[in-house]
């Protein structure tokens, strides 16, 4: 945590990295980063919020739906998300790729 209390950019990132790794489900990601998301008074940086963003809604289904074919919590090599898992790491990378300018 940073010294205003929100997550810092190490620990965004290191919630990518826990996701790819399938060491953190899909929903433990979005309801980590939604309850970050909904609370007023934080004044983000760009980056953090752009992060913080992708990882609301990490675990939302394909096409809108609930249940279905959706594999078990954890599993990120399922084709039930609307965002890939190559897009999940594609996220990373670019997360990195900011961060390093």
């Amino acid at each position: 945590m940073s010294a205003t209390g929100r997550p810092t950019l190490d620990e965004i990132e290191e919630r990518f990295v826990e996701l790819v790794a399938s060491r953190l489900s899909r929903d433990e990601a979005d309801r980590w980063a939604a309850s970050w998301v909904a609370r007023d008074g934080i004044d983000w940086d760009d980056l953090s919020w752009w992060a913080l963003d992708l990882l609301h809604g990490i675990d939302l289904p394909a096409g809108g739906t609930t249940g279905g074919d959706l594999h078990s919590e954890g599993d990120l090599h399922s084709g039930g998300y609307l965002h890939s898992d190559a897009q999940v790491r594609a996220w990373l990378t670019e997360l990195r790729r900011r961060r390093a300018r």
